[in-house]
């Protein structure tokens, strides 16, 4: 979500042993495994300073990574950081705290967390993922028709960007005339993340703003989607305050499109730099089989998957870790990218293994705080990369790898912009 600093972050202080690699540099950004494997062997669960200024423990083994994300120790509360007022505000989505958009689920906890969860849940029900398979075949093609016939494309602006925010936006009910501003104000926090936060903070107050006026008259003239779920969920008796709503729908927005962009970028330059991989997937494809498809979405997710670190944890208590202990009102952030590269639970990690069965990855947490939308962004992942595979058959990278820039930052981990080139492919399959 934030862009790493230009300048490396001195870390010394904080490190435990001679050798610790530097963290948050340009450098780390374009790959971090280098270091997160230094981590997980010298130091797991390790204290450093982030470039915002707070300190904070990284954990990066899968077996404590695992039981942090479900130990009910550690609150997604920021009430609980023990750290300086001035460091509260960093934590978080930048302005989201200004815009009242706090009460959701990434920051409480049960039994607020267990109440809004329950509401929330019903739009991802597999029966309502699987209806909704249609629209985004239908947006996958649309925007791919855009650019076949150009020979080349940034994926990430051109592709991956634009189909989750268009898919989140008929979800939630946004009006088809309406989802280009929630694109301009997503693509906002995408490009200014980093540096000022106040781009980022301009936009969600954009976004509250909207989704207040949303709210109103979807309670008004309700329809089929989640927003007037969510009201009639709170008029039959649930006490889903107006804020409670708003933050519901920002977060559905905000998480769903990000993590599925990185999904699409990173899974699609994953098999552009393994095109044995890339060629065994097609393959698969073009017989009819779709068991491929479904693990290598998996694994595509544990490889190098689109949520680097797992949001804000809060020690309430004192607690051990790893071996090491954490003082209450700590902050901790849990490295799924470290743990899903961890030797001691997946063989040859370093690989990318479409066919790889044994794969419980964290790419999308763990316990009660699993992602809700991770099926829809399954489905979405699956039909991006069928697609493009299908009717970009020569699709192939038109920039030297080192070249390309990624966003950094300390949640999110995806391409600035993916070029690619391709001849011209076969049209939409007719329905």
């Amino acid at each position: 979500m934030n862009d790493c600093p230009a300048h490396p972050t001195a870390d010394g202080e904080n490190t435990v042993e001679s050798g610790a690699p530097e963290l948050f540099t340009w450098e780390f950004a374009t790959d971090p495994y280098p270091a997160y494997a230094w981590l997980r062997e010298h130091s797991p669960v390790h204290r450093t300073t982030l470039p915002s200024g707070v300190e904070a423990w990284l954990v990066t083994r899968y077996a404590d990574a695992r039981q942090a994300l479900a130990d009910g120790r550690l609150s997604k509360d920021s009430a609980h950081h023990a750290g300086p007022a001035n460091a509260k505000g960093k934590t978080g989505i930048p302005g989201e705290r200004k815009a009242e958009l706090t009460t959701h689920l990434l920051n409480i906890d049960p039994p607020d967390h267990t109440r809004l969860r329950r509401l929330v849940s019903k739009a991802f029900t597999p029966r309502r993922v699987a209806a909704f398979a249609p629209r985004v075949q239908e947006l996958t093609d649309r925007l791919i028709d855009g650019f076949a016939e150009q020979g080349h494309a940034d994926l990430i602006h051109d592709f991956a960007f634009p189909l989750p925010i268009y898919a989140i936006c008929d979800l939630l009910g946004v009006p088809r005339e309406d989802q280009d501003d929630f694109r301009d104000w997503a693509g906002m926090m995408i490009r200014h993340g980093g540096g000022p936060r106040g781009g980022v903070a301009r936009s969600v107050k954009k976004m509250r703003g909207y989704l207040a006026e949303l709210i109103h008259r979807k309670r008004e003239n309700p329809g089929d989607d989640l927003i007037s779920d969510l009201i009639r969920a709170s008029d039959q008796g649930e006490h889903l305050t107006e804020n409670e709503a708003a933050a519901m729908a920002f977060i559905l927005l905000f998480a769903g499109f990000e993590t599925t962009v990185n999904l699409i970028g990173n899974g699609t330059y994953a098999l552009l730099r393994n095109p044995e991989q890339r060629e065994r997937l097609q393959g698969s494809l073009a017989a009819g089989e779709s068991d491929l498809l479904a693990t290598g979405i998996e694994e595509l997710l544990r490889y190098d998957g689109p949520v680097e670190l797992a949001t804000w944890r809060y020690a309430t208590v004192p607690l051990t870790l790893g071996g090491q202990d954490i003082a209450a009102g700590d902050p901790v952030l849990v490295v799924l990218a470290a743990a899903d590269r961890d030797p001691e639970r997946f063989r040859d990690p370093d690989r990318l293994d479409l066919a790889r069965s044994d794969n419980q990855h964290l790419g999308y947490g763990h316990g009660i705080h699993y992602c809700l939308g991770a099926p829809l962004a399954r489905l979405e992942g699956q039909t991006a990369l069928a697609t493009l595979l299908r009717r970009l058959p020569d699709l192939r990278l038109a920039a030297e790898p080192g070249d390309l820039r990624w966003r950094g930052g300390l949640i999110m981990r995806g391409l600035r912009t993916l070029p690619v080139e391709f001849g011209a492919g076969p049209p939409p399959e007719k329905k």
